[in-house]
């Protein structure tokens, strides 16, 4: 049976997900890695080659099509600036307004585009992209200001797409973003089943770990469906707080140790996806 796109993007997201954590990684240990998971998913890439050429071709006319539409704004943007400089020289209140609607429009499609770029797919959060840009410095490796920052990792979630299936756990990664996303605050989808939460400066540690334990009692208990089956997720979460030209890199494993010091406590309390 062939590999889809959507096996595909998982089986990647949990091979992220473990490299991440890895000091150094050459190829054969990605190609190993990789290959553990498509081996447990019972994926036979046996025309990988042919599935390589369709991502990097989709990838290639994806970029193609999002260069063109910035070329397109840009010379949009530059000729509205000729009109209103024109405008304002000869007093012409008419062009003037016609350029302020036109920039406008062009408001709109730059803000679509940004969506296209900074958006992850499923969620509808933002993606590592977007939390480069955002917070990172020029090089991409220190934050630009202080904050708290929140780890967040499903418990069980390969329980649930090996019992439910795969859409049930894309639609289990959904529920829990709109949950996360209601807390008002930058919610990130770092990796497969793995969010950050960005707290301001204002927002202490504290404050911060008591906003997610609260919404992680509301999720466990909620009620899921799946066919006829009932099932309940949860989180755990890891929080630190962070000054500016802090390290990403650091932050992040630093954030992932409180993590799994909570994942072993709230394990002790939900011992699985099966409702109560």
């Amino acid at each position: 049976m062939p590999t889809d796109d959507k096996m595909i993007e998982v089986i990647s997201n949990e091979t992220k997900d473990t490299i991440n954590k890895m000091g150094v990684v050459t190829p054969t240990i990605y190609a190993s890695v990789f290959t553990k998971y498509a081996q447990e998913h019972d994926e036979n890439l046996v025309n990988e080659e042919e599935l390589s050429q369709d991502i990097i071709q989709n990838k290639c006319s994806m970029l193609v099509e999002m260069q063109n539409s910035t070329s397109k704004n840009a010379n949009k943007l530059s000729q509205s600036t000729d009109k209103a400089i024109n405008a304002i020289k000869d007093k012409d209140e008419t062009t003037l307004n016609e350029v302020l609607k036109e920039t406008n429009l062009l408001r709109e499609e730059l803000e679509k585009l940004k969506e296209a770029v900074y958006k992850d797919e499923l969620t509808l959060t933002y993606n590592r992209r977007w939390l480069h840009d955002t917070y990172l410095d020029e090089e991409q490796k220190h934050f630009k200001e202080s904050g708290t920052l929140a780890m967040i990792d499903l418990n069980y979630f390969k329980i649930i797409n090996d019992t439910h299936g795969h859409i049930i756990g894309d639609k289990v990664l959904i529920f829990i973003a709109n949950y996360l996303k209601t807390t008002k605050y930058n919610v990130i989808r770092y990796g497969g089943d793995e969010f950050l939460i960005i707290f301001p400066s204002n927002v202490n540690i504290i404050k911060a770990q008591k906003i997610l334990i609260q919404l992680r009692e509301k999720i466990i208990n909620t009620k899921l469906k799946a066919h006829k089956a009932e099932f309940i997720t949860s989180f755990s979460l890891g929080t630190i707080s962070f000054i500016k030209g802090a390290s990403l890199v650091e932050v992040i494993n630093d954030a992932d140790k409180n993590m799994y010091a909570d994942k072993k406590e709230i394990k002790k309390r939900v011992k699985g996806i099966e409702v109560s």
